[in-house]
């Protein structure tokens, strides 16, 4: 048996052991054969020494936490118990140079990953950006957060956001209503995203005088985009002549971000993504900036990262399974093509 006691000062312990001890009591549920008591700001941990050990270790890790980023949540405090660093890969709070814009309600939108941070800083180097990364890495909302900032501060006269129409199993045909209907629920999300940074009346001027427009892909052909930030979205629904014709809208003065998840196709299975072609053959040119999120930068709830991190096992297994039949069907063909090398020569043999 050991038995450590802990001394917690600097932190709000409210924040730290959270409502009616619910942080805590993760940590509880997590070591159930260990006493856990606190008392202001002592905290005892009894048990197993190697158990005790361990579960100070988590506890010392919240703390940190807390005192660097000024909160940690229930979705933080069950990827610690879980054995990861949900912090590892964020920015801290502190750093007021991480902020892109303010929201309507004034709280600032901020990088919360470093590669969020890398995202930002590319847009401000170059014209043209890739942002390639799964769902929940917040690459739209950055994006969004970038281009806002840019017609706050008069760098730009409009945002363009845009999206390919491409149905992921629905088929927009016998969607109800007219045809902004019909291709609304493809743009909510950048509605979302522009709703949650600029006030309903400014945000409805804009969008009236065109100052900001959301349209589907295809209203982009024969356009010149110029003194506007543009945004494409789920590049990876477009076709390389899709991805052609946007790149090749954008004027003089105009900056681009096209986002993407690789992860995530709809088109038919007969189409080739344009954004992986594009990725390929475009990212080294100077003024085009790539920046590729992964599972790390995920800022959904904790599930969305297992999630992904299951499906790319799954695409991984399947991809082995696919080289293994290919290499089995190729042995085959040559075993097939010796036996009757081998059938013609002793042929020939016989009849000599």
């Amino acid at each position: 048996m050991s038995e450590i006691e802990l001394t917690i000062n600097s932190v709000d312990l409210f924040e730290l052991y959270g409502d009616k001890d619910a942080k805590l009591n993760l940590i509880r549920k997590a070591f159930p054969n260990l006493k856990i008591t606190s008392r202001g700001e002592k905290l005892k941990i009894a048990g197993d020494k190697k158990d005790v050990q361990r579960c100070k270790g988590k506890m010392e890790m919240m703390v940190r936490s807390l005192k660097k980023h000024h909160a940690i949540s229930i979705q933080d405090v069950q990827e610690i118990v879980n054995g990861e660093n949900p912090f590892e890969n964020r920015i801290s709070t502190r750093n007021k140079d991480n902020v892109i814009v303010h929201r309507r309600n004034g709280t600032p939108i901020k990088a919360k990953t470093q590669n969020q941070r890398r995202l930002v800083e590319s847009a401000e180097a170059n014209d043209v950006v890739f942002a390639i990364g799964p769902a929940g890495t917040g690459k739209t909302y950055t994006a969004v957060a970038i281009a806002v900032r840019a017609l706050k501060n008069r760098l730009v006269k409009k945002i363009i956001l845009t999206r390919p129409a491409v149905e992921a199993g629905e088929s927009l045909g016998f969607l109800p209503g007219d045809l902004k209907d019909k291709v609304d629920p493809y743009l909510r999300p950048l509605y979302d995203a522009l709703d949650d940074m600029i006030p309903h009346e400014k945000l409805n001027q804009f969008i009236s005088n065109r100052t900001i427009e959301v349209a589907p892909l295809a209203f982009m052909r024969g356009r010149t985009l110029d003194n506007a930030f543009i945004i494409l979205d789920e590049a990876q629904n477009t076709t390389t002549a899709q991805l052609k014709m946007f790149l090749t809208r954008l004027g003089p003065s105009a900056k681009a971000i096209i986002t993407g998840d690789m992860t995530q196709i709809d088109l038919p299975r007969h189409q080739r993504s344009g954004l992986a072609q594009s990725l390929d053959r475009l990212s080294e040119i100077d003024g085009i900036g790539l920046v590729r999120l992964s599972a790390a930068d995920v800022v959904r709830h904790r599930l969305v990262r297992q999630i992904i991190d299951a499906y790319s096992k799954i695409e991984s297994d399947e991809a082995e399974s696919r080289a293994k039949r290919k290499a089995e069907r190729e042995k085959a063909k040559q075993e097939k093509q010796t036996s009757r090398t081998r059938l013609l020569l002793l042929f020939f043999i016989i009849n000599k």
